[in-house]
């Protein structure tokens, strides 16, 4: 009997356990089916070669067009050149799309971020920027790119690059501008029935904190909008974003404007020096233009030879006009304090002409008187005395005649030099000159109180016109 119960006992312990060893193996079953592919693997399978999967085709391909979404990030601004009319910038350009085929559910992650060396075997956006004039990519420390690829099929395609494009400027008001510049990115070979560019909602266009520009100040307002090409190879995507740039005038106002103010001022204080220091007041103002002409050359030597009148160019101009009208004022100065010597050379010259007209007058009488008639035979008497009166009187016509001509021609030389025109008779010498230099310190009494009024009210009108009225109108189309 009690072996018949070590049997049974022994029978349910072995039976036991083979039917706990079953469980267990069917127990860890599910969990080796759950464990996920390598990531090696699961690549392959994803877009190897043995996926399917071809980088030549669009994603949707004879389907819809693939909508790609764009944003930047500016890291650097600058190295905005008015002769090349181009500018400079560092950017992340980010772009994001659906490709169905990336779709995956066996890996356990939301999103892969892959080696850059992936984006060869992946469709890509044939994305370029419509006004470069050059690019450059960044491979220190490796290739500066990003791509990333989430569950549902989405791709974030992020590159950092280094762009050099056109920018159009309008240089009437320089330095006191304000530009608009842009950048344009456009698909070059799909037309928009395969690929549409589009702008994130939200933070399109981002900028670093830190960024400064050495002139400019770069606005928060961007302006974003599409710009659709239309081609004789049909219609392409175009999306653009416009900077807006104001000028900030410190550097023109310290290097040209104070300067080329400077000299004019000083072109005045000849007004102040005595006008028979000719030496001093024409050297200061043959200085004065030069350095005027230095300057201004100096202005357009970084800026393009464009047809219109810019308003650095107005400045300069009328800068270089008022100190050359001051070496001028010192000529008409010089000439009139030296007109009571031409004065009396004129009266010397009249006076030498009228006393030898006297003389050749008298000369002629008494050459009349003693004419050799009563030597001559009794018959031609008479002839010979008609031939001496008419002769007489033909040499006195003659000479009435040149005198008249002297006098004519000597007069109205007075006359008409306006100098002279006021002059009373029967001044002595000392008071003629003293009245020919008082109407020359008379002028230079004139010169110190018209020049710097003018200048004066050539300064209102030209800021006012350029940093209210123009740069108003300029916003305003902005």
């Amino acid at each position: 009997m009690l072996f018949y119960i070590a049997c049974m006992l022994w029978t349910s312990s072995v039976i036991f356990l083979q039917c706990r060893s079953v469980v267990c193996k069917e127990m860890k079953l599910p969990s080796r089916a759950a464990r996920p592919p390598s990531p090696s693997d699961f690549l392959d399978k994803l877009m190897g070669r043995t996926s399917g999967y071809d980088a030549r085709i669009r994603p949707n391909f004879k389907g819809p067009p693939v909508n790609v979404t764009c944003n930047i990030f500016i890291n650097s601004f600058g190295s905005i050149t008015e002769t090349t009319m181009d500018y400079r910038l560092n950017v992340f350009l980010r772009q994001q799309w659906n490709d169905p085929r990336l779709a995956y559910k066996e890996y356990p992650d939301d999103s892969l971020d892959l080696d850059p060396s992936m984006l060869d075997s992946i469709w890509k956006p044939d994305l370029f920027f419509a006004n470069e004039k050059g690019a450059n990519f960044h491979e220190v420390t490796t290739d500066n790119k990003l791509l990333r690829i989430f569950q549902n099929g989405n791709v974030l395609y992020s590159i950092r690059l280094t762009l050099t494009l056109s920018c159009p400027m309008d240089l009437k008001n320089f330095p006191m501008d304000s530009q608009k510049c842009t950048m344009q990115l456009e698909s070059f070979g799909y037309t928009m029935n395969d690929l549409i560019f589009e702008w994130l909602d939200v933070g399109a266009v981002q900028v670093a904190d830190d960024l400064t520009l050495p002139q400019f100040v770069l606005k928060e307002e961007k302006g974003l909008g599409y710009c659709t090409k239309h081609y004789n190879t049909g219609k392409f995507t175009c999306i653009e974003v416009k900077f807006y740039l104001e000028r900030q005038m410190g550097y023109y106002l310290i290097q040209m404007y104070i300067p080329s103010l400077l000299t004019v001022i000083l072109s005045w204080v000849s007004f102040w020096i005595n006008m028979d220091a000719a030496p001093a007041r024409v050297g200061l103002g043959i200085t004065t233009v030069l350095t005027m002409t230095t300057q201004s050359s100096g202005s357009r030597a970084s800026l393009p030879k464009v047809s219109y009148v810019k308003a650095i160019d107005i400045w300069m101009a009328v800068c270089l006009l008022f100190v050359f009208a001051a070496l001028l004022e010192y000529a008409a100065v010089n000439f009139v304090s030296r007109q009571h010597k031409e004065f009396f050379r004129l009266r010397k010259k009249l006076k030498e002409q009228q006393r030898q007209r006297t003389q050749a007058i008298a000369d002629t009488k008494a050459k009349g008187k003693n004419m050799p008639g009563n030597n001559a035979p009794h018959g031609n008497v008479a002839h010979q005395c008609t031939a001496c009166a008419r002769e007489e009187e033909l040499v006195q016509q003659g000479l009435l005649f040149q005198s008249f001509a002297l006098a004519a021609e000597i007069a109205p030389e007075m006359d008409a030099t306006p100098v002279f025109a006021d002059l009373p008779p029967g001044l002595g010498y000392y008071d003629i000159r003293r009245r020919f230099v008082d109407r020359a310190k008379r002028i230079d009494t004139i010169a110190r109180a018209v020049f710097p009024m003018s200048f004066l009210m050539f300064n209102v009108l030209y800021w006012l016109t350029y940093k209210v009225l123009r740069h108003e109108d300029l916003l305003a189309k902005l």
